[in-house]
């Protein structure tokens, strides 16, 4: 593990935004946040109130949790943007993880406009806070330096809700340059087959992507990480597996709520 890519951070290359309502319990949320999308507002798999949490799991042992929610539609420098977050929280005796991460992207071309990583891994500790300007071709952390981005930018939880929107053909692999960071690029993702599976959350038709990023990590050039997404409208994340060098690191989906 680097202190550039912590193991469970590198989670966050396909987890997304989760977090803290049932639909159920707030019926005008739905509503508010169909009104405030405008016309031209990219036609999407969520919609605010989703939430899907995770059990986390090294090798057979359950060593954690993660949630993933879409919060709220809400500004930032005045256009509308999808809010949300990613938690996991876990570990060994040793060993505990605490981290959050969220993601404000626009509703209409999924760019990513801010980005924050609060990482809380063993002795690591690192928040980062990123302000992105895709129509400068600008980003900036914190209070540093100005520093170039790339065409139509995606940090690690809107890059998981453009997948989503993708039809994901298998037999296909898809590439794209549009990772935030352009070190991080070409991105690629190759839908590897059909599968049925069961997890914790119930029985569901999948797709199986194999995600690529040229950094370290789970998902780099040399991972084997897998990736099951729903073979249906909602496009859930419901199950990750990954090899490494001393054990797998899993994911499992445990319940779903408010999706479409």
């Amino acid at each position: 593990m680097t202190r550039s890519a912590p193991l469970l951070a590198a989670l966050c290359l396909f987890l997304a935004p989760l977090a803290s309502r049932e639909l159920r319990a707030q019926p005008s949320q739905q509503d508010v946040a169909v009104r405030s999308l405008p016309a031209n507002a990219a036609a999407v798999p969520f919609m605010t109130g989703e939430r899907l949490d995770y059990e986390l799991r090294f090798g057979s042992i359950k060593v954690g949790n993660g949630s993933m929610e879409v919060k709220e539609i809400t500004e930032v420098r005045g256009r509308p943007v999808w809010h949300t977050t990613f938690t996991i929280k876990g570990g060994f005796a040793l060993y505990r993880v605490n981290d959050l991460y969220e993601s404000w992207f626009d509703v209409v071309t999924l760019n990513s406009l801010r980005y924050h990583q609060d990482v809380d891994e063993g002795s690591y500790e690192r928040q980062r806070r990123y302000e992105i300007f895709p129509e400068r071709g600008m980003l900036r952390e914190g209070d540093r330096d100005e520093e170039p981005t790339v065409a139509s930018p995606l940090d690690e939880g809107s890059f998981l809700y453009f997948v989503r929107t993708l039809p994901l053909e298998v037999g296909k692999t898809y590439e794209f340059s549009r990772y935030f960071k352009a070190q991080g690029n070409p991105v690629r993702i190759r839908v590897l087959r059909r599968e049925t599976v069961t997890v914790p959350g119930g029985t569901f038709k999948t797709v199986v992507l194999q995600p690529t990023f040229q950094t370290k990590g789970i998902f780099s050039q040399n991972g084997k990480a897998e990736v099951w997404i729903t073979d249906d409208d909602r496009r859930m994340m419901v199950q990750m597996k990954s090899k490494l060098s001393f054990g797998s690191l899993n994911l499992y989906l445990r319940s779903a709520k408010g999706t479409r």
